[in-house]
């Protein structure tokens, strides 16, 4: 745990970088003058989320930045997750013109192709800092926009990195593989199938009724996102273990996606600026949920909460279960092999930073 705390300190000074590069980067923005012969666009967001950080401070934040930096043209009205549509459809209506545009993540779609979990994030994934990197230096952002916009008939790009999350809040003691059995378990994506096959009783939940189930014994215990998030959502005061580390979900991305008629319409200069803004906001979140996490955690640890790390075998099971999984989707479906095939690659790549970059929060 003094490992973890540790790690995550370093977070305060990448939280001030990022923060000047997203200074500098508006005030470029805006130094690029607007299509004064575009009328206004005022569109509507759908959202997966009924409160918390995502909706008021990822998806509110995200239309500030495109109203920002489009000097008023584009205009976005978010709403929380339910009132446009099924919070874990929403990409059926954004394609549906139900919207023009919605904040979610990908991986909800899974039922339909689970190729959004290889973009989405999920089990033995990249950590957020891997994250931005293979979307944006190894290419994967462009991929993303072609798969989504091949399978679904809709514009997407990456406008938020998700954190690394908390395991599990637990009402009883998870450690091992022995403990997860019988466990019945609130998750989503890969991990409601490969945590089944490792025994637990798996349920898939919107966030709004994620709160309710743990309290009332629907569910042993959830997964649902980092310490920040997590916090004002009461979690740890009525389930008394945090397990970690978050093998299940050790970083995500979450998209804002576009209706297709909407985004072909605009013009290539507000199509940029709406990809800078979202980059923006992958930089902020970064950021914020790190530095943020550091403080929560402490005020779960005060309130009497007990933190339990996985066991080592725990981990290394999970980990190969996961790769058997992906490999057994990457023989069927030929966009998920594609897209795993370019994520592990980079994977590859990436085991040369050990031997040139400090481990965040170590020296």
């Amino acid at each position: 745990m003094a490992l973890f705390i540790q790690q995550m300190l370093e977070q305060r000074m990448l939280r001030s970088i990022a923060k000047a590069v997203i200074a500098t980067v508006i005030g470029i923005g805006l130094g690029i003058s607007a299509d004064s012969a575009k009328t206004d666009e005022i569109w509507n967001m759908a959202t997966a989320w009924g409160g918390g950080p995502f909706l008021e401070e990822d998806a509110k934040g995200f239309a500030k930045l495109v109203e920002t930096l489009t000097d008023g043209r584009i205009q976005i009205n978010v709403f929380p997750g339910g009132m446009l549509g099924s919070p874990l459809k929403v990409s059926d209506t954004v394609k549906s013109g139900v919207v023009q545009v919605g904040h979610s993540w990908m991986g909800y779609d899974w039922g339909i192709d689970k190729t959004t979990l290889v973009f989405g994030g999920g089990p033995g994934h990249l950590n957020p800092e891997e994250f931005i990197i293979w979307l944006y230096e190894a290419g994967a952002a462009d991929l993303w926009f072609e798969y989504r916009k091949e399978k679904f008939g809709i514009a997407s790009i990456p406008c938020t990195i998700a954190p690394t999350e908390i395991f599990l809040h637990s009402k009883k003691r998870v450690q091992t593989l022995e403990d997860l059995k019988g466990l019945k378990v609130r998750t989503s994506g890969a991990w409601a199938e490969i945590a089944g096959r490792l025994g637990a009783s798996t349920v898939i939940l919107p966030g709004a009724e994620v709160y309710p189930a743990l309290e009332r014994g629907v569910v042993d215990a959830i997964e649902w996102s980092s310490a920040s998030v997590n916090l004002s959502s009461g979690f740890h005061k009525i389930a008394k273990y945090i397990i970690m580390p978050g093998i299940h979900a050790t970083g995500g991305a979450i998209e804002c996606a576009f209706n297709l008629d909407t985004w072909e319409r605009l013009s290539e200069r507000d199509r940029e600026l709406i990809k800078l803004a979202a980059r923006l906001m992958v930089m902020d979140s970064w950021a914020r949920y790190a530095y943020r996490d550091i403080a929560a955690l402490e005020k779960m640890r005060e309130a009497g909460n007990e933190f339990i790390l996985l066991d080592s075998e725990f981990i290394r099971v999970s980990v190969k279960a996961t790769e058997e999984w992906e490999d057994e989707e990457a023989a069927k479906n030929p966009w998920f092999r594609r897209a795993l095939g370019h994520r592990r690659a980079f994977q590859e790549d990436m085991k040369n930073w050990p031997t040139f970059r400090f481990p965040i929060g170590q020296r």
